[in-house]
């Protein structure tokens, strides 16, 4: 099963090589992979204690900051090794300050595990929600490495519970522990004989709760809204945006922000034909019209607050995006179908703060809701803010945990 498995790896990598010079992405993953040998030996100092920490884009590195940054805290002295997969995250936190080294991970085959586990000598791993790349396992098993999943978060369509995954199970022991989100995932792990778990939550609601409690005000976007009503829409697709489009026609008094997922010179381009005259660019200060689009990194996390309510993108495609960094602020939030692989979304549909869309017409609806009755959209913002209040901590439970455990055995 190692084998094909490993082909299967071998071949997806072939793909990729294959419509690198058509594709910008593949060519950035092709790219950013190169002697990535050298890199590990130049630069990791001989006799360090080296952590390693893997997350597969940037959504999940916003996942595991907290954890990176409590680690530092409480052993600054380590040299932290930080490793993506796409380089949707990659190419944004290459400069992140937090870890010492930061690379691409390099394609999961039986010689890149044995090589870059070799290079860094990890002392401890921490993997990233459901990053599960098996010959690395098997490696650090063999290295009797240390090896965590954080906010881990298992479903029952994975390979791990079908009738045939039995070599995916097995491989699951190279975990010394899993830090889990939910119950169903600690139920799920225990059927298939898994007990060295945790359920401490998500860690993403202690890092929404950092970025608010120091976020700053941005004047440029409170002259844009100008007291007008304002929907904060965030890392949005094409399609979320034809809908905010023929939403916002028939509110004119209505400032909608929005922010691209992607922000290259195509996706602003396509964004502002669709909006046409409504539409200006943040880095141009055009702060005169309806629309404002987004066209730099970072600030969206912070301009959560000026919303009566957010749209957050994706849900029309593989995913929502993260709903959290609305819902601290005490913002309602709209998204559209496709979000069951997110509890907190669940969690917010439930408590009525959050709202699922299939069409214009129900956004219309839930938009009418937030226009017509201001103290019910504000009762579930409040809950929204409530509920990510109620789920702090899980940082603070993992680090407490891993660091007791790696200095009772393997670091010194």
């Amino acid at each position: 099963m190692r084998i094909l498995y490993t082909a299967s790896i071998s071949i997806y990598k072939f793909a990729i090589w294959l419509i690198a010079p058509f594709n910008e992405k593949a060519k950035k993953w092709i790219n950013g992979r190169k002697k990535w040998q050298k890199r590990l030996s130049e630069n990791i100092p001989k006799n360090s204690n080296v952590v390693w920490f893997h997350c597969a884009s940037l959504g999940e590195f916003e996942q595991g900051r907290s954890v990176i940054e409590a680690y530092r805290k409480a052993r600054p002295n380590d040299y932290i090794v930080l490793t993506f997969f796409s380089p949707s995250g990659y190419e944004i936190r290459k400069n992140y300050s937090g870890a010492d080294l930061i690379s691409y991970l390099p394609a999961d085959t039986i010689s890149n595990a044995k090589e870059f586990i070799r290079l860094t000598q990890p002392k401890a791993v921490y993997f990233v929600k459901y990053e599960f790349w098996f010959n690395y396992l098997i490696e650090l098993k063999k290295n009797n490495i240390n090896t965590f999943l954080i906010s881990g978060i298992f479903r029952t369509n994975q390979h791990f519970f079908k009738w045939y995954g039995g070599w995916f199970r097995n491989q699951l022991s190279s975990f010394s522990h899993f830090f889990l989100q939910n119950e169903a995932s600690a139920n799920l792990l225990k059927t298939i004989n898994y007990s060295n778990l945790t359920v401490c939550g998500d860690t993403r609601f202690d890092r929404v709760n950092q970025l608010v409690s120091t976020a700053k005000p941005v004047p440029s976007i409170e002259q844009f809204i100008d007291n007008q009503f304002t929907i904060i829409a965030g890392s949005t697709w094409p399609k979320d945006e034809e809908l905010l489009k023929d939403l916002i026609t028939t509110y004119p008094n209505t400032r909608l922000i929005i922010a691209p997922h992607e922000i290259t010179a195509n996706r602003l381009t396509e964004t502002k034909k669709l909006f046409g005259e409504q539409a200006g660019f943040f880095t141009k200060g055009e702060f005169n019209q309806q629309v404002l689009i987004l066209d730099t990194i970072g600030m969206l996390s912070s301009i959560y607050r000026y919303g009566q309510w957010a749209y957050i993108g994706g849900g029309f495609g593989n995913g929502i995006h993260n709903t959290l960094e609305a819902a601290s602020y005490g913002v309602p939030v709209v998204f559209g179908p496709h979000y069951q692989k997110f509890q907190e979304a669940k969690d917010l549909i439930k408590l009525n703060a959050g709202h699922s869309i299939t069409s214009i017409y129900q956004l219309k609806k839930v938009a009418e809701l937030f226009y017509a009755n201001n103290e019910e959209r504000k009762r579930q913002g409040m809950a929204a803010k409530n509920y990510v209040e109620k789920n702090l901590g899980a940082t603070k439970k993992i680090i407490l945990t891993t660091v007791k455990k790696l200095q009772n055995g393997h670091l010194s």
